[in-house]
């Protein structure tokens, strides 16, 4: 006796299925122990420094048994209010400033706890243009698939820079888009509760009437959501896009469908997301002429390099590590030197760049020399030979790329 096994659609076509059910009740799931305990303890893994009550990873941890109930208490009962953000700015490769909105440790958790449960209902219908901040895809990932839409002949690039994409996000809209796969009241209040919770900026406090600030656990997701927008309505027109988080490209076979795609792309982000595309940052080029995304320049057709900014951001990187009259011994600055060249090689040693790998372990093999003389003189490399740093624990740009 023998049964046919029945094949899915899926196996059938190769494309992909996805979950297209509506959540309409949540917060049961979401409001468990276990689900905020396992939320609090990836908030405290993460550190990160105190919002608006000044409370910290810290002191939360210490007190955590009586924060944890308070918290559960609240979100159980439908009176949590989350606290307005607290404003910091960080400076961008170009020397702009970017804000980042600190949340209360207590409403990092309680962000987390509903990130935990809606992202893998997202994640069932998200597009596979998509890289940025979704578990199992890198920016790795988002390089290798613009090389590989390359060697399928897709040359011409839209180079696409949305303006004040997080400042300019529509709460209306999202909450709508949300709405496409789950209308639990309570979880809708509660997102929209942290969309506009305001902002403190050296305490004064600012209304969040549109936006959402970067530096929350959930704005990560949020974003995505809004974007899936233009990722579902994109591809479903037969486009080549790879996006991460609100920096993309897309790719097509010619100038004239480049030009259609930008026309596409504005139509999208403008009638149908509020958004404003940069004029001077939004090309239309080829990997010829060249063009940047995340971190790497694409240049020459068939090459990549890190861009000149990441090159400059590493050696000053390393020259504050090594400046000379530090109260460290050099184990101290050797290891923090490792640890930019690891993570640096790592990345960036995805590009063409052995030859720019080996000038840059030749130039920090001198800056070190030059702390532990106390000074930078003619005969270094003679006085202290590479082997006697190696020995020492100094690692190399070029090792990272065996």
């Amino acid at each position: 006796m023998w049964s046919e096994r029945l094949v899915s659609r899926e196996e059938r076509t190769g494309e992909k299925v996805r979950d297209k059910r509506t959540y309409y009740t949540l917060r049961d799931k979401i409001v468990t122990k276990k689900n905020m305990h396992r939320a609090a303890m990836r908030v405290i893994a993460n550190d990160g420094s105190a919002g608006v009550d000044g409370i910290g990873i810290k002191e939360f941890n210490k007190n955590y048994k009586v924060y944890m109930r308070e918290l559960y208490r609240e979100m159980k009962e439908g009176r949590y209010e989350p606290s307005p953000v607290l404003r910091v700015f960080i400076e961008k490769d170009d020397g702009r400033l970017r804000p980042l909105g600190i949340p209360t440790v207590k409403d990092r958790v309680a962000q987390t706890t509903l990130k935990r449960i809606l992202e893998p209902i997202f994640e069932k219908v998200f597009c596979d243009c998509s890289f940025g901040f979704r578990s199992g895809r890198s920016q790795i990932d988002a390089l290798n698939k613009i090389e590989e839409y390359r060697e399928q002949g897709y040359t011409w690039v839209v180079d696409a820079d949305i303006k004040g994409y997080f400042d300019n996000i529509d709460h209306d809209l999202l909450l709508e888009f949300i709405k496409e796969r789950v209308t639990d009241g309570w979880v809708l209040d509660t997102v929209e509760s942290w969309l506009t919770a305001g902002v403190m900026t050296d305490g004064e406090f600012e209304p969040t009437n549109i936006g959402t600030p970067q530096g929350g656990s959930i704005s990560p997701l949020l974003s995505n959501i809004y974007l899936h927008q233009f990722d579902k309505e994109m591809t479903e027109r037969g486009y080549k896009v790879v996006r991460f988080a609100d920096d993309f490209v897309v790719l097509s076979k010619s100038r004239k469908k480049a030009e259609r795609a930008l026309e596409v792309i504005k139509e999208i982000t403008g009638e149908k997301l509020k958004l404003e595309l940069h004029p001077e940052k939004t090309v239309i080029t080829n990997f010829g002429e060249g063009f940047i995304f995340l971190g790497f320049e694409f240049i020459a057709w068939r090459y990549k390099r890190p861009k000149k900014k990441r090159i400059k951001g590493f050696k000053d990187d390393i020259r504050e590590f090594t400046r000379r009259q530090q109260p460290f011994n050099v184990k101290f600055i050797i290891h923090k030197v490792n640890e930019k060249v690891q993570g640096w090689g790592d990345y960036f040693g995805h590009g063409n760049v052995k030859t720019l790998f080996k000038r840059l372990d030749e130039w920090t093999r001198m800056r070190i020399r030059s702390f532990m003389e106390g000074k930078k003189t003619a005969n270094q490399n003679h006085r202290i030979p590479t082997s006697k740093l190696e020995k020492q624990g100094l690692k190399s740009l070029l090792t990272t790329l065996s």
